[in-house]
């Protein structure tokens, strides 16, 4: 069942080539459920799952923007959330193809589609798990899904009324960096912290909560998008449909503000980061149960404070007047180069992982290495090619990125930005790890080379033309 709302709001239009001027922009938004009516298997952990049962609907929310001034329609975007672990190849390209004679008034190239980061999400990448009979395939889920996202985004499109639109800031400790450092220079993810040579935390946390309120003309708010630089796996470990973490975020929000709320949950820069405990577990665990909460019921209440606070601000200034542009542009990343010690390694681990057949996923996983080295050597590897959004909405902008990239690159996309409040969104493609070169250095999963197609020189060319694209919405 779609839930439906819409709205319009009156913006500024900028053109390349012309001074800004008065417009409205139309906004619509709805939700689509895309939980399979039959069992499916989950994506996010080295071993095939199954889910026959759903703890909690996996949905997906689009945004819908267009401005237009003097009879004329001007920029435009549509934006959805979706709970997936990442936004595999084919799947942004199936569900414009779905768009294209369905909204023929809208520029499909302006679609964006993200992943919340979920690990109890259906798999949607064909050859990576073996999946069992009586299960729906791959390209059965796949299938329905883009169905799925393609009327979600009819829907929001079609549906636009005039209103306003705010942006507010909040903060919340969601996310912990997971990667620990030891005396030998090494770094591990999810590694212990009261090891004897346990000597730190790796990286940066951003505990910045960044959120867009969207108002009708009656002044109801209708719909947002909270930004969140963790991704939601607080339980990746399961083996049912489960939204995580968001889940509790859509249901609290709705029921004070009410069920016509959309809500969008944008997964920030934040690959080394995750809402797992790292350090204080004790203290922390006994305070949720002195609260009488679930895990992820408490990581809710977090961010919903987090979304009052801003929520307090962002109404005091409801834009009707805001500038938007939308600029789409294809970048080319250099991939990380594959050393000989590299490969020696990998084989390594295949050789030790064979033999047993639970391990075929994680085989799989170490040969992609073998495969990568092979066309770098023959002089066939090509650079990773990603589509990089840009989006002005009054002071504010919004970028994406493919990966789960390192915290370190956003916080300098943030600090090196013109916006009042930058939303960066990963996970709006295929995803893989992007680290630091310090991480590199540690070693480890998320840094490791069967983690990384593009590495930290790939990560620097990303926040520099992110950066580029991002001030360019500023230029006259």
């Amino acid at each position: 069942m779609i839930r439906c709302f819409f709205l319009t709001a009156s913006l500024v239009l900028c053109l390349a080539a012309s001074p800004l001027s008065a417009g409205e922009l139309a906004i619509g938004a709805a939700t689509v459920s895309i939980t399979p009516n039959e069992p499916v298997a989950l994506s996010g952990q080295l071993h095939t799952r199954v889910a026959r049962e759903v703890e909690s609907e996996v949905t997906a929310t689009a945004l819908a923007l267009e401005s237009r001034g003097e009879g004329e329609s001007g920029d435009q975007a549509i934006l959805i959330a979706c709970d997936l672990v990442a936004v595999r190849d084919g799947i942004i390209a199936k569900t414009r193809e779905k768009l294209r004679d369905r909204l023929p008034g809208f520029d499909v190239s302006k679609l964006i589609v993200n992943a919340t980061h979920t690990h109890t999400g259906p798999v949607t990448r064909e050859g990576r798990y073996e999946i069992p009979e009586g299960v729906m395939t791959v390209a059965e889920y796949v299938d329905f899904l883009t169905d799925r996202l393609a009327d979600v985004a009819v829907q929001a499109w079609e549906s636009r009324q005039p209103g306003s639109v705010g942006w507010g800031l909040g903060h919340a400790v969601i996310a912990q960096n997971r990667r620990s450092l030891y005396a030998n220079g090494t770094a591990q993810m999810y590694g212990r912290t009261n090891a004897a040579t346990f000597r730190g935390i790796e990286g940066p946390e951003d505990h910045g909560v960044e959120v867009l309120f969207f108002w009708n003309g009656d002044d109801e708010l209708i719909a947002t998008a909270v930004n969140v630089a963790c991704p939601s796996q607080e339980v990746e470990g399961r083996s049912n449909v489960n939204a995580d973490f968001w889940h509790e975020v859509r249901e609290t929000l709705r029921k004070k503000h009410g069920e016509q709320l959309h809500v969008l949950g944008w997964t920030g820069v934040s690959g080394d980061q995750s809402p797992h405990l790292m350090y204080r577990k004790a203290a922390e665990e006994r305070m949720r149960r002195l609260r009488g909460l679930t895990r992820l019921e408490e990581l809710a209440r977090r961010i919903v404070r987090a979304w009052e606070d801003a929520y307090e601000g962002a109404r005091q200034e409801m834009h009707a007047d805001a500038v938007l542009i939308h600029k789409v542009i294809e970048i080319e990343l250099p991939l990380r180069p594959i050393t000989e010690d590299d490969v020696a390694e990998v084989k390594a681990k295949i050789e030790s992982l064979s033999g047993n057949a639970k391990n075929a996923v994680r085989i799989g996983w170490h040969r992609e290495v073998l495969h990568r080295y092979a066309a770098q050597q023959a002089g066939t590897a090509e650079p990773y090619r990603m589509e990089l959004h840009a989006i002005r909405l009054g002071d504010i902008a919004i970028a994406t990125n493919d990966f789960e990239l390192f915290t370190q690159f956003g916080i300098q996309m943030k600090s090196r930005s013109r916006a009042l409040q930058t939303f960066l969104i990963q996970l709006a493609g295929p995803g893989t790890y992007i680290p630091t070169a310090v991480a590199a250095a540690g070693g480890g999963y998320s840094a490791i080379v069967e983690s990384n197609v593009v590495g930290a020189e790939g990560g620097q060319v990303l926040t520099d033309r992110t950066v580029e694209l991002i001030n360019s919405l500023w230029e006259d």
